[in-house]
């Protein structure tokens, strides 16, 4: 069974606890890095990340982009929605697709 986490920064990420969803707050890029290899090492089979981080882990993120696990999906944080994961959607659909048939 693989496990479920969730990075960024506290206000974003506190309500997920309730849930039984693993939180890891980071504020800055190299402290989010270095958690989400850690959680892709240690069989965490979701991770979401906070859309103004996902942003900075741009690299990271493509890394595990080709892999089966970890699925890492960008969520909205408290400062409101940057539209990275509907992007982040339509490039997965165009991708199984052939075809972006979302916008």
């Amino acid at each position: 069974m693989y496990k479920m986490a969730v990075i960024g920064d506290k206000d974003s990420i506190y309500g997920f606890a309730c849930l039984g969803i693993g939180i890891f707050p980071c504020e800055d890029e190299a402290q989010a890095s270095k958690t989400l290899r850690e959680l892709a090492k240690s069989g965490y089979g979701v991770i979401y990340v906070t859309e103004s981080l996902f942003e900075l882990l741009a690299d990271d993120v493509e890394h595990y982009r080709d892999l089966p696990l970890p699925a890492i999906i960008p969520i909205p944080g408290v400062k409101g929605n940057t539209g990275i994961g509907m992007r982040n959607v339509s490039l997965s659909v165009e991708k199984a697709v052939g075809s972006d048939i979302i916008s």
